[in-house]
């Protein structure tokens, strides 16, 4: 019979376990092996019924047992020191206080670190016990929380809770990938509803079209020291349309999206001021939106500061509020590609941001300039979501330094008259964090080395003299390590494959052959991710008889575990699955290669350490950053990828290889595969399993070794998500806290006054005459070190030269006279403007490099205030009839 009604019977813990409730609320527990390790005691059988989640745990062990444990002196003891611990954790001083200096006191370099950050995400995978993740994305963010936690940032995380998290993954009979959508009861999650005082729900509220509202409660997940804010839909007081707002992670249709991204934006932002309110957290300063989805955020702070000041605003029109938002927000594009960004028709923005729609008081016509493709090649009546993001925040960053440079490449035409390198997107190469995605193998591996404080030093904050450490750990140690994990991983393989195909209607009798899928001493290649196209799922079955010659090698078969999603409306992706599974399927190479459904957290945790090599094939520059190899490689796997994302920063030979690229712009899409595939089967085949295979007199493939240590020692730092975050917090959130401070009221309409000057007067900005004085180039040619004295004529229109900066701009040239490798050189004004009111600025250029030399000049707006002379996308450059001192001096 099915029930009617459901609810949770929580658990009453006797008074001594108490502090159990405490250590399952806060997630610190998903990687803090000593707290895993106390709730399995609790009950071993339950904590693996529950799938390693304590809350699930506490709520099906029954009152004997709990009787038992309260009266266990030795269990007691250890409930009190892990207790302890996590107390010492939430409350110490750590890396944010040592380096910050005490609040409100900056430090001698006057980077002062925020009050606090407000990240607001689509999604966050912490844990698997918490299913509010699709991908790369979310486990970024689960990772970028749990650092700032490990390294004292007092962050505020901010997203929405799905009812359904992403769909859950199962395989038909014939291979067909297959979605189910279990609900999701938030009283059986590891959170708690945000209350007001009185008890009642915490409540945020938008304004609809049609006077509707959008209202959501304000779930809270403890990461640490991090609060996790989640806004739900699923209440009460909503009508049913808007009950499914937060229904499905990127499910629904354009205006279902839209509704989520508002609600994640403005309704987020409304969340951290009641959280802030109801706890005394200090009020963020500092607001970084991951990727564009949660754009909209900086709509509600334009609109916060224009409330009048008795109601807590600045009573600031919308260019000097956008003057303040922007200064204290930063934007992390994770696309490489137009067509992974949201856009909306402009007319269904303008419906829900109008008359009678949400944030009254700001102008739609605004709202609308800020997303609006209004660039060579844009579109112009789509709003674009990463445009308006670019446009609210003063700092924005790719996740690698490649996909930094094809961001700035991509996004140019906001700045237009720039080259793309000006383009005023840095980056920040993404990390893992350590704690999360290191198997408890290699950390006790490490403990036995350095000690359990120092290791766990070395994954939290990255010491690089702690993962120098693992120079010393014997070979022997290294391999016996390295089969245990491949050992687990069979079992695990065989046990999920084994479920898989009873879903796929198969009975016990037919599944025989599992008990003898993969083998813990073959070489073992990992690939899971998600399944878009340009991640090329079946690369590897290009030539189909090749890799079946690799499987199944006499002397060095090779073996690979495959697991990965497609999105529900990706027909082609699942094609790409279901051709994967049928070559998977064959009698010939099933005990070689497997498909393994359902990819997440719980599963990546077990198939990153037991694999040898992950491989990554996606089509260069697709892949922004791809953080599985990372994870993979802190465990000592070594990675076989093509040079895209972090690989093609840190890819170095003694730690993996590098798949050559055929992206010649004369090489069509199917030939372009086929030169990679056979890069690909070549390198297996000659390279990689060779060095595996390859015994010394010891017994051990010492080579292979090598590799395993240098990728723990080298790349071992550099992937860590605590090198990121701090990377975050010393060049994004610290200058975006000290930009904050700086713009008060009178700042911000001053400085909103100078661009709407600048813009109406750069039309009449020009550069009119540019010569050099006492030119020792002579017939094109100039010594190495000699000086070139320049003087240029400018008209400034109303403009005054503290208004601008006149700079010479030098560098090689090419055969097209553009210049590469750019150095600036300020001008300096030489006296007053003449009769016709131009004004002279004179200066020196060093020639300071051999071969093909060239200059130009160009004007561009200054003033202290701006984060970038790209700022304003302004500048005025020559023309041809300015003077021929302008073109290329050195040929």
């Amino acid at each position: 019979m099915k029930a009617i009604r459901r609810f949770t019977v929580r658990p009453v813990l006797p008074e001594p376990l108490l502090p159990l409730s405490e250590l399952a609320r806060n997630l610190r527990w998903s990687w803090h092996t000593e707290t895993r390790d106390l709730f399995q005691a609790v009950d071993p059988d339950g904590w693996q019924a529950a799938g390693g989640d304590p809350v699930r745990l506490l709520g099906s062990v029954s009152a004997t047992r709990l009787a038992e444990l309260a009266g266990d002196r030795r269990f007691l003891r250890r409930l009190a020191a892990v207790a302890d611990d996590l107390d010492d954790y939430l409350h110490g001083r750590r890396w944010y206080q040592a380096h910050s200096g005490a609040l409100g006191d900056p430090d001698p370099e006057g980077a002062e670190f925020p009050a606090a950050v407000a990240y607001f995400s689509p999604e966050f995978g912490v844990t698997a016990a918490l299913p509010q993740y699709s991908g790369g994305l979310g486990i970024l963010a689960g990772d970028h929380l749990k650092a700032a936690s490990d390294l004292g940032v007092p962050l505020i995380g901010v997203g929405l809770l799905y009812r359904h998290g992403y769909f859950r993954q199962s395989l038909s009979r014939d291979g067909w990938q297959q979605e189910h959508y279990p609900l999701l009861d938030p009283n059986e999650l590891p959170v708690s509803l945000l209350r007001e005082p009185d008890g009642t729900p915490c409540l945020v509220s938008l304004a609809l079209p049609g006077g509707r509202s959008l209202r959501a409660h304000i779930w809270m997940a403890r990461v640490g020291r991090v609060p996790l804010l989640m806004l739900d839909s699923d209440v009460e007081e909503n009508g049913h349309g808007e009950r499914d707002v937060t229904d499905r992670l990127y499910g629904g249709g354009s205006e279902h999206r839209l509704l989520q991204e508002m609600l994640l934006g403005i309704g987020g932002v409304r969340a951290v001021r009641v959280y802030c309110r109801l706890t005394g957290h200090p009020a963020p300063e500092v607001f970084h939106t991951n990727e564009g989805h949660a754009g909209f955020l900086g709509l509600e702070r334009i609109r916060e500061l224009g409330e009048p000041q008795e109601r807590g605003g600045q009573d600031l029109d919308f260019d000097a509020a956008l003057e303040a938002v922007r200064a204290g927000t930063v934007f992390t594009t994770h696309t490489p590609v137009p067509a992974g960004i949201d856009r909306f028709d402009r007319e269904l923005v303008a419906r829900h941001f109008g008359e009678r729609g949400e944030l009254p008081g700001v102008p739609v016509e605004k709202v609308l300039q800020l997303g609006m493709e209004t660039y060579p090649g844009g579109e112009p009546n789509l709003f674009n979501m990463a445009v308006m993001g670019l446009r609210l925040a003063q700092r924005a960053n790719g996740v690698s330094t490649l996909h930094g440079a094809v961001s700035r490449g991509m996004f140019a035409g906001l700045w237009p008259g720039f080259d793309a390198e000006e383009v005023p997107i840095t980056s920040v190469t993404n990390g893992v964090h350590a704690p999360t995605w290191v198997a408890p193998e290699v950390f006790r591996l490490g403990v036995r080395q350095i000690g359990t404080s120092r290791a766990e030093d070395a994954l939290s904050v990255g010491g690089s003299q702690r993962w120098d450490a693992v120079a010393d750990i014997p070979d022997a140690d290294i391999w016996e390590l390295r089969r245990e994990l491949r050992e687990q991983l069979v079992l695990e393989v065989r046990e999920r494959l084994r479920a898989s195909w009873r879903q796929r209607g198969a009975g016990a009798a037919e599944l025989g052959w599992v008990d003898g899928v993969l083998d813990p001493d073959v070489l073992t290649i990992g690939f899971a991710r998600r399944v878009p196209s340009y991640k090329r799922l079946t690369l590897m079955l290009r030539d189909r008889d090749r890799l079946m010659e690799l499987l199944l090698h006499p002397t060095r078969p090779v073996q690979i575990v495959v697991a990965g999603k497609a999105h529900p409306a990706d027909d082609g992706g699942k094609r790409l699955v279901q051709e994967l599974v049928r070559f998977a399927d064959d009698p010939r190479v099933r005990h070689r290669i497997v498909f393994l459904p359902d990819y997440g957290m719980a599963m990546a945790q077990k198939l990153y350490p037991g694999c040898d090599v992950w491989l990554n094939n996606p089509l260069r520059p697709l892949e922004a950053c791809g953080t599985s190899g990372m994870k993979a490689a802190l465990n000592g796997c070594l990675n076989l990828s093509v040079l895209d994302g972090w690989w093609d920063e840190w890819f170095e030979p003694d730690f993996g290889w590098a798949i050559p690229t055929a992206d010649g712009s004369a090489t069509d899409d199917d030939r372009r595969d086929e030169l990679e595939a056979g890069a690909l089967y070549e390198l297996i085949e000659n390279r990689v399993a060779p060095r595996f295979y390859d015994r010394g007199a010891s017994g051990l493939p010492q080579r292979w070794i090598e590799m395993v240590r240098r990728t723990l020692t080298t790349l071992g730092p550099k992937v860590l998500a605590g090198r990121m975050v701090r990377e975050y917090v010393e060049r994004l959130y610290a200058p975006a806290a000290r930009a904050h401070r700086s713009l008060n009221a009178d700042t911000a309409r001053e400085l909103a006054s100078w661009k709407g000057r600048v813009r109406v007067s750069w039309p009449h900005v020009t550069v009119d005459h540019v010569e050099a004085l006492e030119q020792s180039a002579a017939g094109g040619t100039a010594e190495l070190g000699s000086t070139l004295a320049l003087r240029v004529r400018v008209a400034l229109g109303e403009l005054q030269p503290d208004d601008v900066e006149v700079q010479a701009v030098s560098g090689r040239v090419d055969s097209d006279d553009a210049i590469a490798d750019a150095q600036t050189f300020p001008l300096k004004p030489a006296g007053g403007p003449d009769l016709e009111g131009r004004w002279v600025y004179e200066g020196p250029l060093s020639l300071d490099r051999t071969g093909p030399f060239g200059y130009t000049v160009r004007i561009l707006p200054a003033h202290p205030l701006l984060a970038a002379s790209a700022d304003l996308g302004l500048v005025a450059l020559p023309t041809e009839a300015t003077g021929e001192g302008a073109g290329v001096l050195m040929r």
